[in-house]
């Protein structure tokens, strides 16, 4: 009997019958191996078959063959990615903000793919893309690739920044100037994607939101800033910009019960000190972006926390408080 054409790519095929097929948990017999190769017009021997397994081990994926009442199952034990790393990833897209549910939907059957069919139907059942709060600019992908371009290129970038207006439609800011930017790093907050870069025309280091930016494109011109990056310490920036909102830079000094250590361990990192600060209480000094949004974090946390200091900011966050209470009266 002549050979088919597909009998040349009879180790690619069995290497895609098993990934596919079985895992841990679900193994297949050598006849139903067989059978499965029969689907795609390829003969085979157990001989050659058990051959193949070890060219399959050769390239990192092992079979192991387990017994079952009378029956041999034999299936992979060792993939790139475990279950439990799917699982983290499609949490990861689903999640993120700055990817829209189109691209979330395309991206999840993507990653997918990467585990057995039977995996797959678990990972399915985890997946709730619709409904969550999602960026609308399916132009964020190409916008990434475009800034990191221009990053390994050492060239700056104009853009176009937009905001949402009342209806619901993006106006580009500044009456649609473009703005002129020495791009550094790109960095993932509070669910989105933020270029961080020296602004040409402010002459100092700013972050704009990627999915709100249209129509990059890289200029001739080298970037600018290199010696205020130098040193620059892009955990510290995002954690000083409460929701990547800039304000004066200023060390404040906040009090607080001590089984709230937690609350600031997990906002500023284990680098910070605190001290005691009276029965049960303890204080520490942070650099922050002194803003509404910091001040909307302090009062969040309840009345038992406080700024004692700078004096500066205790006066702006009791005018900020009692502006906000004055809406309730």
């Amino acid at each position: 009997m002549s050979k088919s054409s597909n009998q040349k790519l009879k180790l690619p095929f069995l290497m895609k019958i098993m990934l596919e097929k079985t895992d841990e948990d679900h193994g297949l017999t050598m006849q139903q191996i067989i059978d499965e190769l029969g689907r795609y017009d390829i003969s085979a021997e157990r001989k050659s078959i058990y051959s193949d397994f070890e060219d399959m081990a050769q390239l990192g994926i092992d079979i192991v063959c387990d017994r079952q009442g009378r029956e041999h199952l034999y299936h992979v034990v060792s993939r790139q990615f475990e279950l439990p790393e799917l699982k983290l990833l499609i949490d990861a897209v689903q999640s993120s903000k700055f990817i829209t549910e189109k691209k979330s939907r395309q991206l999840i059957n993507k990653v997918k793919t990467l585990a057995s069919e039977n995996e797959a139907n678990e990972l399915q059942r985890q997946v709730y893309v619709h409904g969550r709060i999602k960026t609308m600019n399916e132009s964020i992908y190409y916008n990434v690739d475009d800034i990191h371009n221009a990053i390994n290129l050492d060239r700056k970038i104009r853009f176009r920044y937009y905001k949402w207006s009342i209806s619901k439609k993006l106006v580009a800011r500044h009456g649609g100037d473009h703005f002129y930017v020495s791009p550094w790093a790109l960095t993932w907050d509070d669910e989105n994607y933020y270029l961080i870069g020296f602004d040409d025309l402010s002459r100092e280091i700013r972050h704009y939101r990627v999915d709100k930016m249209g129509q990059i494109e890289m200029i001739e011109e080298r970037r600018e800033g290199k010696d205020r990056f130098k040193d620059f310490d892009i955990v510290s920036y995002t954690k000083m910009n409460f929701g990547m909102y800039s304000g004066e830079i200023k060390r404040v000094t906040i009090e607080f019960p001590d089984e709230m250590c937690g609350v600031f361990i997990d906002r500023f990192g284990k680098d910070i000190s605190f001290r005691k600060s009276g029965s049960g209480r303890s204080r520490l000094s942070v650099d922050v972006a002194v803003s509404n949004q910091f001040f909307g974090w302090i009062m969040s946390l309840g009345p038992e926390v406080r700024l004692t200091a700078p004096e500066d900011v205790i006066g702006q966050i009791a005018k900020a408080s009692k502006r906000f209470a004055s809406n309730y009266n």
